[in-house]
């Protein structure tokens, strides 16, 4: 049985709060028949100075330039849109969280063309632990090479969360739960390995850091993070393609991504990766990064918006 979701009291919609079970919309909303929405996932936590949320004015951002790409003329300036978020965590008095915004084809027009259907707006918050489980950020989860190809950039816009993109997202995680592992991997049009169905993706090998380029996979702000805490201790970045079975003999990988947060993947397609076992430079920037999240470093005190 599915686990119970964790409600709060209140969600933002269009200007007002409302009450949890009272945020509907019509089931004839555009978005609702043809996935033409944008979103994005945030996370608040819990630090000394009180909820803080992480790397807000980023997310917001790439909200806004999803609306853009999207054709959506956002009727919210990014300012607001801080405010409100701030102002949904306070009303529901939680201290970590996570966040959607979700802005949507609402009720007016079907048929394809979304031009003519109202801009709604929504923003809810819930707790929510790491989206592959505690277990899974601190021993590892096991994933496959998916059957499903990353979407080419000529076929879906991959600088937008657009809620029809993951759909492709959905069949992949389908078919590796289906089979038995936590996640899947996906490669790209061209066979090299991409993205997971919502996480980016590292390996290390030799004590190098590498992560495929941004070409078909969306700019992952805890995948940037990362990047930069790396490049602050001294670890060697590249971003270059590899191949999966590139993914098989390297020292270390994992995930990242405002969900997932650092995830090492121990196993993929029945390989081991290193020693079975979250390896050293995955931990450290495990630690890094919950230590950054939490408050407890103060030289990235601008990666946080305290509430």
């Amino acid at each position: 049985m599915a686990e119970a979701f964790p409600k709060t009291e209140k969600i933002w919609m269009d200007g007002k709060f409302v009450n949890w079970d009272e945020a509907k919309v019509h089931v004839l909303s555009h978005s609702l028949h043809y996935g033409s929405s944008i979103f994005e996932g945030i996370r608040c936590y819990n630090t000394i100075k009180g909820p803080a949320v992480f790397r807000l004015d980023e997310h917001i951002d790439r909200l806004v330039k999803s609306c853009k790409i999207f054709m959506i003329d956002l009727p919210y300036s990014h300012k607001e849109l801080v405010n409100v978020v701030k102002e949904t965590i306070k009303i529901n008095k939680v201290k970590e969280c996570y966040i959607r915004p979700l802005i949507f084809r609402g009720y007016g027009s079907m048929g394809l063309n979304p031009l003519h259907s109202p801009v709604n707006l929504m923003i809810a918050v819930w707790p929510w632990s790491s989206y592959l489980g505690k277990d899974g950020v601190e021993k590892g989860i096991r994933a496959k090479i998916s059957s499903f190809s990353r979407l080419n950039p000529n076929t879906m816009f991959t600088k937008a969360k657009i809620a029809g993109n993951y759909v492709n997202s959905a069949l992949a995680k389908m078919e590796a739960i289906k089979e038995g592992y936590h996640e899947a991997i996906m490669l790209n049009p061209d066979g090299y390995v991409a993205e997971g169905p919502g996480e980016n993706i590292f390996i290390v090998r030799n004590n190098v850091l590498v992560t495929p380029p941004v070409n078909y996979v969306l700019s992952g702000i805890t995948r940037e993070s990362v990047i930069q805490i790396a490049l602050d201790n001294k670890i060697k970045i590249k971003e270059q393609k590899f191949t999966r079975d590139e993914v098989y003999i390297a020292d270390e990988v994992f995930f990242t991504g405002t969900a997932a947060e650092i995830t090492p993947i121990v196993e993929v397609d029945h390989r081991g990766i290193g020693n079975g076992k979250p390896g050293e430079i995955t931990k450290m920037l495990q630690k890094k990064f919950f230590d950054v999240v939490h408050g407890k470093d103060k030289k990235y005190y601008k990666w946080l918006s305290f509430v």
